[in-house]
Parts: structure tokens; C-alpha cells; sequence
């Protein structure tokens, strides 16, 4: 069984966190929130969006991307963004890897679009990127594709 780790680097949107949340629950993820959040992990709306699958969630509070990388030194990461040319389906996903996606609103800082291992999710050029949730979906389900889980 192939085991992936989604990473949130500093979510804002609750609803989005929910339905990952419960993504995470239903194909055995591990949920990594980093950084300063934009809600309340007890927000009624995070609650609502996980619906009964919060216990199901290893779900782990970090402060920062320092310690994740400290917690797992040697770690694959995988950077999501709209600014990398690599297709997220060109990666061969490996048990244990992580996948990190940024702010709704921003995205990954610079130093991690910059990597290597920085890849996207193609889209129609000129339209905004896709919901964060729908996002993490679409590159988890490869990942399982790959490997099964």
C-alpha cells in the first residue's frame, strides 16, 4: 500500500481544508498544515467541509516548512503551482512523498516555485487556477493511479 502526505502551506479557506480533510480520510493521506492559518481548525465551516472523517485524519500542525523538512530530512516534496512548465503527471510519485500546495490566494513562495521539483496542473491560459481542493484531488488520485494505495 503507497502512502502520500499532503502539505498546506498556510491555508486560508476552511472549506477547502475540510474537503481535504476528508480526501486525506478516504484514500489514507497524511495532512500536514503549516504555517499560520487562515481560520480556526475548530471553525464550524472546517468541521462541516470534514463532515465524521475528522478522526480518520493524521492530521499534524507544523509552524513552519523548516520543521516539516527537519521532520522528514530525507523527504521527496513536491511543489504545485501554476508557475512550473513540468507536469504534474511527468512526476513518478513514490510511497511517502509529499505534495504541497500554497495559499488560495497566493500561492507557494518564490524559493519553492524555483525547485526542481516544482510541477503544475495544466489549465487553459488566462483563467484563474483551480480550487485548492480540486487541485490536491486531481494530483493525489495520480499519485494513487501510480501506485494504488
Amino acid at each position: 500500500m503507497s502512502k502520500i502526505n499532503v502539505v498546506l502551506f498556510e491555508p486560508e479557506i476552511p472549506q477547502n481544508t475540510g474537503n481535504i480533510a476528508r480526501l486525506c480520510a478516504c484514500c489514507g493521506a497524511s495532512l500536514y498544515l503549516v504555517g499560520k492559518l487562515g481560520f480556526s481548525l475548530s471553525s464550524k465551516y472546517t468541521k462541516r467541509a470534514g463532515l465524521d472523517y475528522w478522526d480518520s485524519v493524521d492530521i499534524q500542525k507544523l509552524e513552519s516548512m523548516d520543521e516539516l523538512f527537519e521532520k522528514f530530512p530525507n523527504g521527496t516534496f513536491y511543489y504545485l503551482t501554476t508557475k512550473s512548465k513540468k507536469l504534474y503527471t511527468d512526476v513518478k510519485y513514490k510511497d511517502g512523498d509529499f505534495l504541497v500546495f500554497g495559499p488560495e490566494t497566493r500561492g507557494l513562495p518564490d524559493e519553492y516555485v524555483k525547485k526542481d521539483t516544482a510541477v503544475t496542473i495544466p489549465m487553459k491560459e488566462g483563467q484563474r487556477s483551480l480550487n485548492l481542493s480540486n487541485s490536491v484531488a486531481i494530483t493525489v488520485y495520480e499519485a494513487i493511479r501510480q501506485n494504488g494505495i
